[in-house]
């Protein structure tokens, strides 16, 4: 199968719905072999199957990012499987309580909506880099993408600890492209604006926000799709975007163009 990562390995977290089921289903069409890892094993499963009914390699890995020694597996059986790491999506994340009874400000958030929010999106950011970068550093070099959200470059009323963890990835995204740059590792971010997944789905049921109001809020006048996220992360995980890196990259329809 050729194909834009044609032989790559990759690794995708919260690949099991969403954005990350849409990359993996695009990874392993364009003829990678796909790692895929949630805590939902049932989701992860669907996703595998259907990489495979399409004529591509898959595996499943069942992890919580915010657990080192899960993390540590995961890279390890993905590098014991197909024998090497060339690019990682680092897409695993939550939206914590915000999306579950409406917005939630800073004196009313919870320490522990706080705690997991930040070990989920940002420390599981941090120890997937952390066990991948070793192995990339072993073959020469690879490519990491990280989830960010426009979250991670302006703030968004009734969401903190969301907006910090996010904020907190970009941060982490730059620092770490600056020490891997010569190294042949480039790491990126990508930036969602309102995309069509469950996650966005519970934050319109919770009260957030209104699917009119992000409608409205969208210059290009429309929710976005997984797959278009998908699309830019494939791009930068091929040999098309070797001059990129430290970059968080808004996916969003011009909503922080505004």
């Amino acid at each position: 199968m050729a194909g834009r990562v044609a032989g790559k390995v990759a690794l995708i977290t919260g690949g099991g719905s969403g954005i990350g089921r849409a990359t993996a289903i695009v990874f392993g069409r364009e003829g990678a072999k796909v790692a895929i890892a949630d805590y939902n094993r049932e989701g992860g499963e669907q996703t595998v199957r259907m990489i495979k009914e399409a004529g591509g390699q898959a595996l499943f890995i069942e992890a919580n990012v915010a657990i080192a020694k899960q993390v540590e597996a995961m890279v390890a059986k993905t590098v014991e499987t197909y024998g090497r790491l060339d690019c990682a999506f680092n897409n695993a994340g939550i939206e914590g309580e915000m999306g579950h009874g409406g917005p939630i400000n800073i004196a009313d958030c919870s320490e522990e909506n706080w705690a997991r929010i930040i070990a989920i999106n940002l420390t599981g950011v941090f120890l997937c880099m952390k066990y991948e970068i070793p192995q990339m550093l072993k073959h020469g070099g690879g490519s990491i993408v990280n989830t960010a959200s426009v979250a991670g470059l302006i703030g968004l009323p009734g969401g903190t600890a969301y907006v910090a963890s996010k904020h907190g990835v970009a941060g982490l995204t730059k620092s770490a492209a600056l020490e891997y740059a010569k190294s042949g590792i480039r790491i990126n971010a990508v930036c969602p604006g309102f995309i069509r997944t469950a996650m966005v789905e519970r934050v319109i049921d919770g009260g957030s926000i209104s699917e009119e109001a992000m409608v409205a809020a969208e210059p290009i006048g429309r929710i976005g799709k997984p797959e278009e996220i998908a699309n830019v992360v494939l791009f930068l995980c091929s040999d098309d975007a070797s001059y990129v890196t430290g970059l968080p990259i808004p996916v969003d329809g011009g909503y922080v163009a505004q």
